[in-house]
This record gives C-alpha cells, structure tokens and sequence, in this order.
C-alpha cells in the first residue's frame, strides 16, 4: 500500500511538472505588465502619492511604512481624548472577576 502511495505521488508531481511547461510553452511570451496609478484626476497631494508610486515602489513603500504608524498614533491619541472626554477612562483597570 505504502508503494502504490509512492507511486502514485511520484506520478502527480512529474505530471504536475510536464503539464505547467507544456501549458507556459504553449503561448506566447507576454510583455512585461506595468503596473501604475492614474493620475489624471488626482490634485495636490493624492496626485503626489500616485506620481511617487508611479516613479518609485520603494520610496512608496518606505512612505508608506513610516506613515502608517504615524496615523496610528495619532488616532490612539484622538480616540484616547475621545473617551476620557466621555467619561471612558481606560488609564487604570479593575480586575471584575474573582
């Protein structure tokens, strides 16, 4: 049983490898895909954000990265002030189970 499994298994990865470059040699070679942002309706900084995703990913990545945590922090601290402003003080903590 264990060497019909064998079998079988080698059977199906060479197959699944004859198939792939059987069905990738078929066709035709397609061009490179470029991949950019439309800037065409886009002002002010939305238009600076997709001119620099278009001219560089890794500045636009790096951008991104840093930026993301920058905004989180800075809707903790809003939704922080948002709450103590509501009465919700989360700065201490009671444990309710005993």
């Amino acid at each position: 049983m264990c060497r019909l499994w064998t079998k079988l298994t080698g059977v199906m990865v060479v197959a699944m490898l004859v198939i792939s470059d059987v069905v990738l040699a078929a066709g035709e070679k397609a061009s490179p895909l470029v991949i950019v942002a439309d800037t065409r309706k886009l002002t002010g900084w939305e238009a600076w954000f997709a001119n620099l995703y278009n001219e560089s990913h890794v500045y636009f990545t790096l951008l991104t990265v840093v930026t993301i945590p920058i905004v989180g922090v800075i809707l903790g601290i809003l939704a922080d002030l948002v709450m103590n402003r509501i009465g919700i003080d989360l700065s201490s903590r009671e444990l309710a189970e005993h």
